[in-house]
C-alpha cells in the first residue's frame, strides 16, 4: 500500500471543482450534484479513459505521461505557475528529495543577511519557507508591529484583526499569501511545520480552510501592496521578494516607494517617527498638509504638543485642532 499523501489526486479533484461546465463547453442539462466538472467529463475532454482518470484521482496511478499532464492542464484551465505545480506533483522522485535537507530543521538566517536587513533604509524582513519572520528591521515593525522575529505571516493575516485592518482588501491579500505558501512548500505538505500551520489555521479560519482547499499556486515575487496604516494613512508600496542563496527557500522581503511621491514621504515620516526624530516628523508633517496650516509657527507648536500619533494620522487634523 502506498503511504505517501495523494497530492496529485487532491490537486486534480480540487481544480476540476473550480471549472464550470460552461467554461469547458459542456451543455448543462438538469440539476448537477457536484461543483465544477465530473470525473468522466474531465477524462473525456483530456482524451483518456474515465477509469484511468479515476485511478489518478484516487492515487492508484501517480505517474501519468507528459501528454496526459498537458491535456489535464488544458482541461483544468491552469495558468503557467499552476501548470508547473501540477508537473511537480507528478514528478517521479523519491519522497522528500525536493526539500530533504530542510525538513524538520530550524531555519537560521545567515549572519551576513541579518546584518544586511538591519542596514536597509526601507522596511525589510527575512521570510522562511513556511512564511515565518526570521529577521526584521525596525522599519518593518513600524509598518506592521507583527513584522518582528518570531512572527508568522499566515497566522498574523488570518488570526489578527489588527493585521487584517492594514489591508483594505485583506481577503485578496490572504488569498495571495496562501497561494504563495503552497508554492513554497510544494509537495512537502507532510512536513511537520506545514502540518502544524495548516491544521491550526484550518480550525481557526474558515477562509484559510477554503483557500487552502483550492490548491491555488503563485510564486512569492514582486507586487504592489496597498496598506491602510493607522498612523500615516494609505501607503502604496512596491514589494520585492528575493531568494537568499544557499538557504532552503528563504526570501528577503522589502517594501519601497518611488522617490518624490507622497508614498515615499509618508514612508519616510513613518521611519522618522519610529526612530524618535520628532523634529523631523513635525517639519515633514507640516510640508504634507499646508492647506491645514494657516499660521506656520502656531501649527508647528501645536504639532509638537500633539505627538507623532496625531501628526501621522492620515491628514485627520482639523482646523479646530490648529
Amino acid at each position: 500500500m502506498n503511504e505517501q499523501p495523494n497530492l496529485l489526486g487532491e490537486f486534480l479533484r480540487a481544480r476540476r471543482e473550480l471549472v464550470t461546465p460552461e467554461e469547458a463547453g459542456i451543455p448543462v442539462r438538469g440539476v448537477r450534484r457536484v461543483p465544477g466538472l465530473r470525473r468522466e467529463e474531465v477524462a473525456m475532454l483530456a482524451g483518456i479513459s474515465a477509469d484511468y482518470y479515476l485511478r489518478l484521482e484516487r492515487g492508484r496511478d501517480r505517474r501519468p505521461s507528459l501528454q496526459v499532464l498537458e491535456a489535464l492542464a488544458g482541461v483544468l484551465r491552469l495558468d503557467d505557475d499552476t501548470r508547473a505545480h501540477l508537473f511537480g506533483l507528478a514528478a517521479d522522485r523519491p519522497r522528500g528529495t525536493r526539500r530533504g535537507r530542510g525538513r524538520g530543521r530550524r531555519e537560521a538566517v545567515p549572519p551576513s543577511t541579518a546584518r544586511f536587513v538591519e542596514l536597509l533604509p526601507v522596511p525589510a524582513f527575512v521570510e522562511g519557507r513556511h512564511l515565518d519572520v526570521l529577521a526584521a528591521n525596525p522599519l518593518a515593525a513600524a509598518l506592521s508591529p507583527r513584522l518582528i522575529t518570531g512572527g508568522n505571516r499566515l497566522r498574523d493575516v488570518f488570526l489578527d484583526p489588527d493585521e487584517q485592518s492594514l489591508f483594505p482588501d485583506w481577503e485578496r491579500a490572504a488569498a495571495a499569501l496562501v497561494a504563495g505558501f503552497r508554492e513554497a512548500v510544494g509537495p512537502d505538505t507532510d512536513d511537520p511545520r506545514c502540518v502544524e500551520l495548516v491544521g491550526e489555521l484550518s480550525l481557526a479560519s474558515p477562509l484559510f480552510r477554503r483557500l487552502w482547499a483550492r490548491h491555488d499556486v503563485r510564486p512569492r515575487g514582486s507586487a504592489t501592496v496597498l496598506f491602510r496604516h493607522p498612523q500615516v494613512g494609505d501607503l502604496t508600496l512596491s514589494r520585492e521578494k528575493l531568494h537568499i542563496t544557499d538557504t532552503d527557500g528563504m526570501m528577503l522581503v522589502a517594501f519601497h516607494a518611488a522617490r518624490g511621491t507622497r508614498d515615499a514621504e509618508r514612508l519616510a515620516l513613518l521611519g522618522a517617527a519610529s526612530a524618535g526624530c520628532w523634529h523631523w516628523v513635525t517639519e515633514s508633517f507640516l510640508a504634507l498638509v499646508p492647506h491645514l496650516m494657516p499660521d506656520a509657527s502656531v501649527a508647528r507648536q501645536k504639532c509638537e504638543t500633539l505627538g507623532v500619533e496625531r501628526l501621522a494620522s492620515n491628514h485627520r487634523l482639523s482646523r479646530n485642532d490648529l
